[in-house]
């Protein structure tokens, strides 16, 4: 065990040696008094790295560098930057919360508590606090939010309605960067995978977020926002296990670069066990992954500063899919593995030109590659905008931008797969303009808020559209304990690869003379874009030192809605021996509306507890056109999303070293989905025997030993129900 531990800790050190080298030679570049010996030094590190290692050799030097960096890390972060244990949330004023600034309603800080929009923010504390693992279990956090588990790596995430497998009404950012698919306009969940540790703030918007964000930010925005560079300085070592996630662990290392920046390096892998099926048994739906990545943030000049991030991961899963195959036995083809992998990389350049001027370019590159019901897939994106913001006076303060995003689409199916894209290649081109215009009409709080964005969609030969998508808010804060808001809003979702290319095969049974007859899906060239008028108002006070109420109401009107008409059947011949095809036919010929409201009151009870907790109510109302011949999908979308929500948070400091936390949710049930009602119960006891050391252990979903959170129609696969699990987990902070 020694000799093995001290061969660990020597490649370790090798591979620590080398990765020195070359950051020095970053930070300090060849005009040092050495210059020619040290450009042959970073030559040589090159070439060594640059050698192909084989994988066991490269796993122990790994393994070991989680030991180095325990002994390293106090050698490598002088002392005044050692990161501090985290702040506790039982000790925040609700005037802290209130002070809270966010940037996703306007493009700019403003405080949360005086934004004309239902914004709601999962700051640092209550991610660590929360005992969550992924991103999407995070976001049941939100009010009104609807989360549901699918299977054990597919997730339904939507706002104010429309939920399902790729729920396409609700825009996800990670610092900028949208992630949702040019396939479905939906988000595979399963890859936005970060660690958590680093995330800042994720900020969500309920309502329409078009006028600045642009297409499908119809229902909402999520903007997950990561940590500064200067903010992850030192190294952190997090590693745990559970009785449904196996193991788990990260690493992450940050230091200074030279006098003008700061970087981090990171990697996270986990393996977890599948849910289970209708019966109890394990559903086989389980997955892996790994992801790593970095960040450097330079400050170039006093006004100029620029942000380098990347990431890269891959994953290997195990489903169940619905969809047939267009072969015999005409099937669902059983539990299949399955893949995703890809990349990105993202730069921001930011100068500031005075207290009241400032200007901002991003660009970043995205590549996602998929391969599940034995499809395979690839999607590209470049994605450059400027924004630039300016005050006109004391009482005007202007956001105004314009971009540009590419994509490129490449799908691989053969003719007996479940599903195709036709052509199998295609390439679009999304050009925008906004303005946003924030204009103070009393010195007492009194703000009306105007914008309009501009897109234009063309894909290669094909015409152009353009989309308008304005919106006015007026916010209203006689004193600083009370705001008053209002908005009127038009977005608008753009069709996607799946509404205009596809082909989907779904059921089958036997026609005349035994030729199998199958209903399939396909997308159409003429369908349109949905859109929404949206009315809002909210309402947030604090009435006392110890309470702060915040509720929003909402009654949105939508048309061209998605439904599903019956094209006329025909004889296909492949694959042999030939099928007769039954199509349903994407349009656009349904309309309706949602209401609802949305609350949620936080009460620090004492020094040591306080209660965090919210009720959501949602109604939705969907009919069809006269000439449409669609008759199920209206009710497919009503019985899809919870019209009852509920949850309790209770954050208890038992002492300077304890803490225990209880989160209760109750979810009503999803009618078509034939999930029933639930509600979960999670703990979380958390020990910090020193400063720089914290364990955790819990339990989630206790009340039962299993439940359906969604159901299978709306999913492409047979959903699982999430079961009673525990988990134990220890961070180390240097």
């Amino acid at each position: 065990m020694i000799s093995e531990l001290t061969l660990m800790l020597e490649a370790a050190g090798r591979w620590f040696l080398h990765l020195h080298r070359l950051c020095a030679c970053a930070s300090q570049g060849s005009q040092s008094t050495a210059g020619a010996d040290r450009r042959e030094l970073c030559l040589k590190t090159y070439q060594t790295l640059k050698r192909p290692a084989r994988r066991e050799r490269l796993g122990r030097a790994l393994t070991g560098l989680l030991a180095a960096f325990s002994m390293l890390a106090s050698i490598s972060v002088p002392a005044q930057q050692k990161p501090a244990r985290p702040g506790d949330l039982t000790n925040l004023s609700l005037d802290e919360l209130m002070d809270v600034e966010i940037t996703s309603v306007s493009k700019k800080e403003e405080r949360l508590f005086q934004s004309a929009a239902a914004a709601y923010v999962i700051g640092q504390e209550e991610i660590r606090r929360s005992g969550m693992s992924s991103v999407p279990d995070l976001l049941r956090l939100v009010p009104g939010l609807e989360v549901a588990q699918i299977d054990g790596s597919k997730w339904a995430v939507s706002a104010r309605g429309f939920n399902g497998r790729v729920a396409n009404k609700l825009l996800v950012l990670i610092d900028g960067r949208s992630v949702y698919s040019q396939e479905t306009s939906g988000v595979y969940w399963e890859v936005q995978d970060l660690l958590l540790e680093d995330i800042e703030r994720i900020e969500v918007i309920r309502g329409p977020g078009g006028t600045l964000w642009g297409a499908n930010a119809v229902n909402g925005v999520i903007n997950i926002i990561t940590k500064a560079s200067h903010e992850t300085q030192g190294a952190l070592i997090t590693m745990g296990t559970g009785t449904r996630e196996r193991g788990f662990g990260s690493l992450r290392y940050g230091s200074k670069l030279g006098d003008k920046g700061y970087y981090r390096v990171y990697g996270k892998y986990f393996t977890q066990d599948g849910l289970s099926d209708a019966n109890g048994e394990d559903a086989r739906d389980g997955q892996q992954a790994l992801r790593g990545g970095g960040r450097l943030d330079l400050q170039l000049t006093r006004r100029d500063s620029l942000m380098l991030e990347g990431d890269f991961y891959g994953s290997k899963i195990r489903e169940n899919p619905n969809a047939i195959t267009l072969a015999a036995p005409f099937t669902p083809p059983g539990n299949l593995p399955g893949s995703y992998s890809g990349g990105n990389l993202l730069g921001r350049w930011t100068r500031e030109f005075s207290k009241q001027s400032s200007m901002e370019l991003q660009l970043y590159y995205d590549r996602f590659n998929r391969d599940i019901f034995e499809i395979g897939g690839r999607i590209d994106t470049f994605d450059v905008g400027l924004q630039h913001r300016l005050a006109i006076g004391k009482r005007q303060d202007v956001v105004w931008g314009l971009g540009s995003r590419v994509t490129r689409h490449e799908s691989i199916s053969s003719s007996a797969h479940p599903a195709q894209f036709n052509p199998p290649v295609e390439s679009n081109v999304q050009l925008n303009i906004f303005a946003q215009d924030e204009i103070t009409l009393l010195r007492d709080g009194l703000k009306l808020t105007i914008g309009t964005k501009v897109e234009r969609f063309t894909e290669l030969g094909e015409p152009s559209t353009f989309h308008a998508e304005p919106s006015v808010r007026v916010s209203w804060t006689p004193e600083r304990r009370q705001t008053i808001w209002a908005a009127v809003s038009h977005a608008v979702k753009t069709p996607a690869r799946s509404d205009t290319d596809i082909r989907g095969a779904v059921a089958a049974f036997p026609g005349p003379g035994g030729t199998p007859n199958i209903i399939a899906f396909f997308g159409n060239q003429n369908f349109r874009s949905e859109t929404v008028l949206a009315y809002e108002v909210g309402y947030r006070a604090q009435p006392h030192a110890r309470l702060l109420l915040d509720v929003a109401g909402f009654y949105n009107f939508y048309d061209h809605l998605q439904s599903f008409e019956p094209g006329a059947p025909f004889f296909e011949g492949d694959p042999a021996p030939g099928h007769v095809i039954i199509p349903a036919i994407f349009s656009n010929l349904m309309r309706g509306t949602t209401y609802g409201v949305e609350t949620s009151v936080n009460l620090n009870v004492n020094t040591r507890l306080r209660l965090a907790g919210s009720y959501s109510f949602l109604r939705i109302s969907l009919n069809k056109y006269a000439e449409s011949l669609d008759n199920t999908t209206s009710k497919v979308v009503e019985g899809s999303s919870p019209q009852h929500q509920f949850q309790l948070h209770s954050y208890f400091r038992l002492s300077g070293k304890f803490e225990l936390d209880a989160a209760l949710y109750a979810v009503s049930g999803l009618v078509y989905q034939g999930a029933p009602n639930y509600a979960r119960l999670d703990l979380r006891l958390g020990w910090h025997p020193s400063e720089n050391v914290e364990i955790s252990a819990g339990g989630q979903n206790l009340l039962d030993g299993r439940h359906a959170e969604f159901g299978s129609g709306e999913a492409a696969v047979r959903a699982s129900e999430v079961r009673r699990s525990a988990y134990a987990k220890v961070t180390f902070r240097f």
